[in-house]
């Protein structure tokens, strides 16, 4: 076998060398442009507009492409003078009235639950509303200035031992509707059970108009 001279093996290491250093460098600036830890500040507007995106309501089921009503375009009241007993406990009906110009739907269950204060500074008081299975979900659409209720069942805190119970009484309820996960806030004043373990309210699902004594759901 030849031998290879000296020169033409450090020639040969050179060259290789300066490839080696040139893919480097072709690949350096991709892996520098994102900081540690996150992605860079153009991918996290990419990022942010695509959430926006995913993000946009979506459709109720059987209603032609009607969207979800959103939890701003709405106004959540409860109508005490509409309530009824039975057994312990009183029933409320919970209305939803769309304040947008436009057509929404909602359908199933809004979640409902006892807080300490309205927005985000409030915590919860209890246990959350339960689903009454009692009742199918039903597709509601509500035209501009339409509404629809869900019936809220309170339980009487005074059933329960003290001890078990915890009362307290709370000002706030909690109110999600179907589909959404903004709340609204409703003014209330109810004994309660500060016990998630004394659950209290049951919740029915939604259906069209304004609830009216002694019909439910």
């Amino acid at each position: 076998m030849p031998t290879i001279p000296p020169a033409l093996l450090a020639l040969t290491a050179a060259v290789t060398a300066g490839l080696l250093a040139g893919c480097a460098s072709a690949q350096a600036p991709h892996a520098g442009s994102t900081p540690a830890g996150g992605a860079s500040s153009n991918q996290a507007q990419h990022a942010g507009a695509g959430s926006s995106s995913a993000a946009a309501p979506s459709t109720v089921p059987g209603l032609n492409g009607v969207t979800v009503c959103q939890s701003a375009a709405l106004k959540v009241t409860m109508d005490a003078s509409q309530a009824g007993g039975a057994a312990g406990s009183v029933y409320y009906p919970v209305n939803f009235t769309n304040t947008s110009g436009t057509p929404c739907g909602l359908y199933g269950y809004p979640g409902m639950s006892f807080v300490t204060a309205d927005g985000g500074s409030g915590t919860q008081i209890g246990a959350a509303a339960q689903r009454d299975p009692a009742f199918g979900d039903l597709a509601v659409k509500l035209p501009a200035g339409g509404v629809a209720h869900a019936w809220l069942q309170v339980a009487e805190a005074g059933n329960y031992p003290a001890s078990a119970c915890q009362p307290t009484t709370a000002r706030w309820l909690r109110v999600f509707p179907p589909g959404d996960t903004a709340p609204a806030f409703v003014g209330v004043s109810f004994s309660t059970c500060a016990s998630a373990s004394t659950p209290l309210l049951t919740v029915m699902p939604v259906r069209s108009g304004q609830g009216m004594r002694g019909v439910t759901p």
